[in-house]
């Protein structure tokens, strides 16, 4: 195994044991919002020099700077699908706490009459 393929796989484990904390404090939501802001400088930056992705790749012992663009695209994909999963499992439990709490405000007793 190419030492390449080793960081590459280290960063998805590490990736979706970030993603399995508490994503709720507000440090974890900077730091996700930073990682943004660099991955999108660093696509411009490749837009507008291409050439370079291929001396980067070589660099970390990849073959084209194409292929190193799918590694990171396949962990960027990996992390926005975790992310959203784990945002509407968060959504979901809230509702649901919601919905409880609403029915239990409204309850009757039993055998009581409906207003």
């Amino acid at each position: 195994m190419n030492w390449i393929q080793g960081l590459l796989i280290a960063a998805v484990v590490l990736l979706l044991f970030y993603l399995l904390r508490s994503r709720t404090n507000a440090k974890t939501r900077a730091w996700v919002k930073v990682g943004y802001l660099l991955f999108v400088v660093t696509a411009v930056y490749a837009i507008l020099r291409p050439d370079d992705t291929t001396v980067v790749a070589n660099w970390l012992g990849v073959a084209r700077g194409a292929d190193l663009i799918g590694y990171v695209l396949i962990i960027v994909f990996i992390f926005t699908t975790m992310s959203t999963y784990m945002r509407f499992r968060d959504l979901e439990l809230k509702y649901a706490r919601l919905a409880r709490a609403v029915a239990l405000q409204n309850a009757r007793e039993p055998g009581s009459e409906a207003p």
